[in-house]
């Protein structure tokens, strides 16, 4: 479309991946079609017989030569506009599969989260996996797929596994996971975290990872599963750069008290109480960024640790970015909060947790009100979101003042509740007036889950 040059550019690195663009695979018939021509000529006749239109124009390409990458799913959407019949689909499907086979040398990129035994079956001869780098799939693939990759594939680097209730073990992901020689990220997705299985499905995958120990930087765990196998996991992962958990049963303190990660850079465990926070976090290299821990604030002793895990923060992470806070608006917490604010100035995202006690409701105001006096008077330099779990409360005035004075970047600032009085005529024209003098970049109120997930993407 510009010139011969450009086409010649383009077309290796559009096809390198032609399935990871944000496109309707869907209604795209010339991939279809580009890949239906290098088909046998039998094979074609087959099709034409059975009333599928084909193009006879010759390629100006060799496209699947420069294809570095398998997406199952995707596949399947091409096959289906060709075709209504699932018989003609199934072995559309493996004449595909054997034609990426040995048109695509040096796969680095396969995705069969959708892999249906019947439909995808060739001699392990023709694997082109040896310098396979990343691997999507689900633990409904039989175990001996994985003991196939296994023997060729020692160079992959990221594997994300999801798990659509299977609760029976796959040994073969354990022993994919402990020949690779450079793997560095590691996701484990449960289709849904309603279901305790009677037969622990993780162990082995657990044991595996904690063998590459000297490579893995990033584990992303979303399931729930027997937390004594974890916990001894775990320690061994001292280069970690990013640890996502999404459910901990119960903390053992003895074992986190072993977890030193000098690179950590996200931390996010959902559920995990602040004094084990607190060791993880003082236990780290400085290096973290963001720190989206959810607390329960109604534990015994949440008043005490949460002064301390703001106290650990502050001391330990100086280049904080984005981060989950719990607090209870009392003096003592407001002034630790105030020193993290004046500390972290690569602070660009705060949410804040308040948890409230009804006896002292009154003073709770007053204080909440003080939390906009000390972002006026510490606020980081980046600072450009802050967030407000459940309803944050303050007067016309306070609010009024809080914007007058704020002389940084322009706030987006969400809660899950309207701010007190929010409804009210006024409030909404004090908003709106400070979003037309720049000020305010937006003042919206969103669901709790919304606000949990918004801008803290890992």
């Amino acid at each position: 479309m510009v010139n011969r040059l450009w086409c010649e550019t383009a077309i290796p690195i559009l096809w390198r991946n032609p399935w990871s663009y944000c496109i309707n695979y869907y209604n795209k018939k010339y991939l279809f079609v580009v890949i239906i021509s290098y088909l046998s000529k039998d094979t074609k006749e087959y099709l034409m017989s059975q009333g599928i239109s084909l193009s006879h124009k010759s390629l100006l390409f060799d496209y699947l030569s420069f294809c570095k990458s398998i997406n199952i799913h995707i596949i399947k959407s091409i096959i289906s506009l060709g075709t209504s019949s699932p018989y003609i689909r199934l072995s559309l499907q493996r004449e595909f599969y054997r034609l990426f086979m040995k048109k695509c040398s040096g796969l680095k990129y396969l995705d069969m989260k959708l892999f249906e035994f019947e439909e995808f079956y060739f001699p392990e001869v023709e694997l082109p996996f040896e310098s396979l780098h990343e691997l999507i799939c689900n633990t409904y693939v039989d175990s001996s797929y994985f003991h196939g990759l296994a023997r060729v594939s020692h160079n992959i680097q990221r594997i994300n596994i999801v798990n659509k209730l299977n609760t029976k073990a796959n040994l073969g992901i354990a022993r994919l996971i402990e020949v690779q020689k450079n793997l560095k990220y590691f996701e484990w997705k449960d289709y849904s975290f309603d279901f305790f299985p009677r037969v622990d499905p993780y162990k082995e995958v657990l044991i595996a990872l904690g063998k590459k120990a000297n490579t893995i930087n990033h584990l992303k765990l979303y399931f729930k599963c027997d937390d004594n196998t974890l916990f001894k996991v775990l320690p061994k992962l001292h280069n970690l750069k990013s640890l996502i958990i999404n459910y901990l049963r119960y903390s053992n303190i003895e074992q986190l008290e072993r977890c030193f990660y000098h690179d950590l850079e996200i931390f996010k465990i959902d559920h995990l109480d602040l004094k084990a926070s607190s060791i993880i976090i003082e236990n780290s290299g400085g290096q973290l960024k963001k720190i989206l821990i959810e607390h329960d604030g109604y534990v015994h002793n949440f008043n005490k640790d949460s002064l301390i895990y703001i106290r650990k923060i502050h001391e330990n992470c100086p280049l904080i970015e984005y981060l989950y806070l719990a607090i209870t608006p009392t003096r003592k917490h407001l002034n630790e909060l105030e020193k993290l604010l004046e500390v972290c100035q690569n602070l660009k995202s705060l949410l804040l947790i308040i948890r409230y006690h009804v006896e002292a409701e009154e003073e709770f105001f007053k204080n909440e009100e003080e939390i906009l006096k000390i972002l006026i008077r510490s606020k980081p330099t980046n600072l450009r979101e802050i967030k407000f779990f459940h309803e944050f409360r303050c007067s016309l005035k306070a609010l009024e003042e809080f914007f007058e004075k704020w002389n940084g970047h322009a706030l987006s600032i969400v809660t899950s509740d309207y701010i007190h009085g929010g409804n009210d005529q006024h409030f909404v024209e004090l908003i709106n007036k400070y979003k037309d003098n720049g000020v305010l970049k937006d003042f919206k109120c969103e669901t709790i889950k919304s606000i949990m997930n918004m801008g803290f993407e890992v």
